[in-house]
């Protein structure tokens, strides 16, 4: 029989869940490069990459916290934050200190030694002083880089109800995607009783074998048992200090490990998750929002996204002659773009673009403040902000044209930077 993950709670910790999310203190992990999209992490940390034509990935699991009654929150930062903390103080400075809620930051400063941050659980162990400061009862951490919409209230009463020391948030995934996860298998309690992180060869589900159960980089710790056990990984010179390689496996053979499923937690109708890791999958699951019944309900208000919102004029769209007209078809528009004499379908402008006439712009990603010319067509693109497309290109149609100017993924998705115009916005 296929182990069953039970996800009750019960009617007493329904009504408790706010006290227990008022204990708890969030710890957002936004420290990484992400270099499988490329170039587009060049000059951002992932956590930072624009998605859905006005949010960023971070504000998906910051805005989770937020719905979910957790109004303590500190983002991890390390490579190249300046865009992401500039983000968060202009989006997420809503928070009132009077009451003890509060977004920071804590960037890699050397609090416990000279180094900089070494693994995950070296980030943690790097602010125990801080997160000893809130006094908090439970802790959770959350990857800042996936896409999604979850109650955390609701894993939080389950790891209280279980007794667990930590709870692991888990999802199936194609067998074929499982390497990049860190993959568990569970008993009919729920309990964890094997883990590895990134296998080469994944366990599948005993019920699904195209399928294995995969770590979502969510948990939850009893905030006693996280410090005692980074204090000793932190003491452990083999350890990578890394909560899928060592605190998670250490857990599993000598404390209380449990696994909580997605779905108990999901908010969305569809169950939706995403790891927009790659060019191919940050295209996909953008692209996918353009759809006339996209998987990621963004209108949803009872489960808001909360972004910083840059006060621009309405979208404007110019000329209407039969071969010069302004419109866009099955497409998400921002503010402040200006669609003059051209053609958008099945696309996804951010906010200030502009698109010349006699252009056609074709199930593609246009990044903020990019521009681009008269006469060209764009197809199957994700162009990244700033950039100026010249009158007259053409890309997206030629792949070895393409290959040969930019950078081509594996799916034939085009990724165009302004470097890559010849166009250095980065330069000292």
């Amino acid at each position: 029989m296929a182990p069953h993950i039970d996800d009750s709670m019960g009617p007493q910790m329904e009504r408790n869940i706010s006290k227990l999310t008022s204990n708890t203190v969030a710890l957002v992990l936004a420290g990484g490069r992400g270099t499988r999209l490329k170039q587009l992490t060049d000059w951002r940390a992932k956590p930072a990459v624009p998605f859905g034509g006005k949010f960023r990935i971070i504000d998906f699991p910051m805005s989770n916290c937020i719905n979910s009654g957790i109004r303590r929150i500190s983002v991890i930062t390390q490579y190249k934050s300046h865009s992401l903390q500039r983000h968060l103080q202009r989006g997420w400075s809503f928070m009132s200190g009077q009451f003890g809620e509060f977004v920071e930051v804590l960037p890699a400063q050397q609090r416990m030694g000279e180094g900089w941050y070494s693994g995950t659980a070296d980030a943690v162990y790097q602010n125990l002083d801080i997160i000893r400061y809130y006094d908090p009862k439970y802790v959770i951490i959350l990857a800042g880089d996936h896409i999604y919409k979850m109650d955390y209230g609701k894993m939080i009463a389950a790891h209280v109800a279980k007794g667990a020391d930590i709870t692991v948030g888990c999802i199936p995934v194609p067998i074929a995607d499982a390497k990049a996860f860190g993959v568990m298998a569970i008993d009919g309690n729920s309990r964890i009783v094997e883990f590895a992180e990134k296998p080469k060869n994944p366990k599948p589900m005993p019920a699904d074998e195209s399928q294995a159960l995969a770590s979502m980089g969510i948990y939850v710790f009893s905030a006693s048992y996280l410090r005692d056990r980074l204090v000793a990984d932190a003491a452990n010179g083999d350890s990578s200090h890394d909560f899928g390689h060592d605190i998670i496996p250490h857990a599993i053979a000598n404390d209380n490990a449990f696994a909580f499923p997605f779905m108990a937690g999901n908010t969305s109708v569809s169950g939706y998750w995403r790891d927009v890791g790659t060019i191919d999958a940050y295209w996909e699951a953008n692209i996918n929002l353009a759809d006339i019944a996209p998987d990621l309900n963004l209108y949803d208000k009872n489960w808001p996204i909360w972004t910083y919102q840059e006060q621009l004029p309405p979208a404007k769209f110019a000329f209407d002659d039969d071969d010069r007209r302004g419109h866009a078809i099955d497409s998400l528009i921002s503010g402040g773009c200006l669609i003059t004499g051209a053609t958008i379908r099945h696309s996804v402008l951010f906010s200030s673009v502009r698109v010349h006439s006699h252009t056609l712009v074709e199930d593609s990603v246009v990044l903020p403040d990019v521009e681009i010319g008269h006469n060209c067509r764009i197809k199957r693109c994700v162009i990244d902000k700033g950039s100026v497309v010249p009158d007259g290109m053409i890309i997206g149609e030629d792949p070895v044209e393409d290959a040969r100017r930019f950078h081509l993924s594996e799916g034939g998705i085009v990724l165009v930077t302004p470097e890559m115009l010849g166009q250095s916005l980065h330069e000292l």
